[in-house]
């Protein structure tokens, strides 16, 4: 005990004294963060505070593998495990100290996420089974690895997303790294209680310059550094343990990040935007919308985390089926919360995602159309056949008329017009476009004027002229002819 008292209160001493270091040299090289309309604070504010949390964990993690006592030897013994992981942590936060100094491709980092999480693996440091109950066991086999990854890169990359409001991401990190460290103490893993207590040390004291007002944010350094470590941490006490609770508590302790970036990426792909695009419509965000200040945001999410997490514990006792009871029920406490802040709408969801199974069919049904007019385009032969596959074009496609206007080199205008079979309800609705054909050496100028029906939406309108200027594009029109449909003005 007197180890880990040790480990906690020196990387906390030594976070007191790493972060004004940090800060200093911030300002010196430029790595400050300047206000704009993605952050909420109003002044430009170091943020490579994540050096310091790296600095004052690594060293009394390395300080304790070389004590004469229990603890010591069992980090000796843990050799490669403790290694990669050490290793793999470092690189996570090297690659998001670039980030903070030069900027990185987001595809960069998730790059550096998977290569290092094949490491831990290769080293061991896997999920490959998951006790649910006393009798009750899941083996995973291959497929292990993958609910590894999706962990670890999942955890990184929420840890990372929470860091909005000045203390929120170092907050909940440190919540998690307790309720790890509790119960890597419980079940006699010292080498992740000596991991967490270091963390919770190192945050604790960054959290002193770090909370509304904040004098320094820990930056990609830091929150990847963190949520690496602490995925990593709590799947290495899965491979010690097998209990569903090692997973399971640091899921509670991390829920608001993690269910903040799967609602984030439901919102993205329901809008159609990047995974990767930024937005306002987190959590925090939402509470500030709501009247809350910063600093009662951030507690707000603290209280929250703390009974998830402290109820959790509860699992640690309640080793059989009560376990997943009280897992799934603390799941869905922490769901509500995000619908009493406005973030997730359940009937908005469903509109949403019915919405986009309805585009996706009509663009499947607009493309099968579309394949079948090419084929039709490439059978004609003459003006007279290329004016009926036009005429079959715009019929298939909805158009509610088309014409084509010809304008001959002595003034004359010859006109084609094609009309729906029956007049379209609403005739507000309807997208008008000019679509100039090529012109030859010396031939005519020719143009189409399409009327689209736009009963569904502006876009789907939108997408039958791009389809229809395609076929366009892909057949050479035949040489402009008067046919008996013409009209002469």
């Amino acid at each position: 005990m007197t180890t880990y008292i040790a480990v906690y209160f020196g990387s906390l001493v030594l976070a007191l004294l790493a972060t004004p270091a940090v800060i200093w040299l911030a300002r010196r090289v430029g790595a400050v963060d300047r206000p704009g309309v993605r952050t909420v604070h109003t002044r430009p504010t170091p943020r490579i505070g994540g050096v310091a949390i790296f600095v004052s964990a690594t060293v009394m993690i390395g300080s304790v593998v070389v004590l004469d006592n229990n603890i010591g030897q069992t980090f000796r013994a843990s050799g490669l495990q403790l290694a990669t992981l050490l290793a793999s942590a470092t690189l996570i936060f090297v690659v998001g100290l670039i980030d903070d100094l030069r900027g990185l491709p987001a595809r960069i980092k998730f790059l550096a996420e998977l290569l290092t999480v094949v490491a831990l693996c290769i080293a061991g440091v896997r999920i490959s089974h998951i006790e649910l109950t006393g009798q009750w066991t899941l083996h995973l086999g291959g497929w292990g690895c993958l609910l590894t990854a999706l962990w670890i890169v999942g955890v990184t990359n929420a840890v990372n997303l929470s860091d909005g409001l000045d203390g929120l991401a170092a907050g909940v990190s440190a919540i998690a790294c307790g309720v790890i460290a509790i119960f890597a103490v419980h079940s006699g893993q010292v080498v992740m209680a000596v991991f967490m207590l270091a963390l919770l040390g190192s945050l604790c004291g960054f959290l002193f310059f770090n909370f509304n007002p904040a004098r320094v944010f820990m930056g990609d350094c830091g929150s990847l550094f963190l949520g690496f470590t602490i995925a990593s941490a709590s799947v290495m006490c899965m491979t010690k343990s097998a209990a569903l609770v090692g997973l399971a508590l640091p899921a509670l302790a991390l829920g608001i990040p993690i269910f903040d970036t799967l609602f984030s990426m439901l919102r993205r792909f329901l809008e159609r935007r990047s995974m990767f695009a930024p937005d306002r419509s987190h959590i925090h965000h939402r509470l500030l919308e709501l009247g809350l200040h910063q600093r009662h945001a951030v507690i707000a999410i603290y209280l929250a985390t703390l009974i998830a997490s402290g109820l959790g514990l509860l699992m640690m006792v309640n080793q059989n089926a009560k376990s997943l009871v009280i897992f799934a029920c603390l799941l869905l406490l922490i769901v509500l919360l995000f619908r009493m802040a406005g973030v997730v709408y359940l009937q908005r969801t469903v509109a949403g995602l019915q919405g986009k199974y309805c585009d996706a069919q009509q663009q499947r049904r607009q493309q099968r159309t579309f394949e079948h007019l090419q084929l039709r385009f490439r059978q004609v032969r003459d003006p007279g056949q290329w004016w009926q596959a036009v005429c079959e074009a715009a019929d298939r496609m909805d158009f509610a008329w088309i014409s084509l206007r010809t304008t001959w080199a002595d003034g004359r205008i010859e006109e084609e017009i094609w009309r729906a079979p029956q007049t379209p309800p609403d005739l507000s609705r309807l997208v008008m476009m000019r679509v100039p054909l090529p012109t030859g050496a010396g031939g005519p100028q020719r143009e189409f004027e399409i009327a689209i029906c736009a009963d569904g939406s502006l876009e789907a309108a939108g997408r039958k002229a791009t389809l229809f200027s395609r076929l366009l594009d892909e057949t050479e029109p035949p040489p402009a002819a008067r046919t008996a449909e013409t009209r002469v003005s």
